[in-house]
């Protein structure tokens, strides 16, 4: 047999044996980058009603702890109405309850937006009035570090809390980034309903607080549910 021969057959095992490895390696870390992916999503939900600091190195365990003592899950659909988890639907949307003793005190809800170089995921907490942002979190994004990328950072996401998804008049406005500062840029009335934008990346900007609206835009049946002690 040629050395050439050999070559490509030795070529052809390697290719299958490494083909192989990834492949186990890939279907054995399948269940750990799962189990991965749902610690990070609960600990943001965490994170959007202050059980836990963006900062904070806990354990699993204490994430566990901490989110099946506090958090519940469900599902309402377009009308804002609570569907058993057995009979939701594709259109349904997910909710998650923040409760103590034995009182809903804000309910979360995921966000997902368009950004300037991909999509933004975090999640946003609302109180028990329909009204009032308790904290926000993103905790996906693909924009740029140091401009738009501070989305992440705390600072940042710490703008959201206390302002309010209606105007003076009681209407549906959503909250928005400004072009810069609140108070150099928005009348004192709309103030509320705004957060201190990012020098230098007003297109993350535009697009969070477009995908902010959409979102909570669907979720206004829910929260005009709230506002009328409907829920509670």
């Amino acid at each position: 047999m040629s050395n050439y021969i050999k070559s490509i057959l030795f070529a052809a095992v390697l290719s299958l044996v490494c083909g192989g490895l990834l492949t186990l390696a890939s279907t054995g870390l399948k269940e750990y980058q799962f189990k991965n992916i749902e610690l990070d999503k609960n600990k943001n939900i965490l994170k959007s009603v202050g059980l836990m600091d963006g900062e904070d190195s806990v354990s699993q365990k204490t994430v566990e702890q901490l989110y099946s003592k506090n958090i519940r899950q469900i599902w309402i659909n377009v009308d804002g109405k609570i569907v058993p988890e057995q009979r939701k639907g594709k259109n349904d949307l997910p909710v998650y309850l923040f409760s103590q003793q034995e009182k809903i005190q804000a309910y979360i809800i995921p966000i997902h937006s368009r950004g300037l170089w991909g999509k933004i995921s975090g999640y946003m907490a609302i109180k028990n009035d329909g009204a009032t942002i308790s904290g926000f979190t993103v905790y996906s994004h693909q924009e740029t570090p140091g401009l738009g990328g501070e989305i992440e950072k705390k600072w940042f996401q710490k703008n959201f809390e206390g302002k309010k998804i209606l105007d003076d008049q009681g209407n549906f406005v959503s909250i928005a980034i400004a072009k810069g500062s609140v108070k150099e840029r928005i009348p004192e009335s709309r103030q509320k309903n705004f957060v201190d934008g990012i020098s230098g990346a007003s297109m993350t900007g535009k697009f969070l607080s477009a995908g902010l609206k959409q979102t909570l835009t669907e979720y206004e049946p829910f929260s005009e549910r709230y506002r009328k002690n409907e829920i509670k």
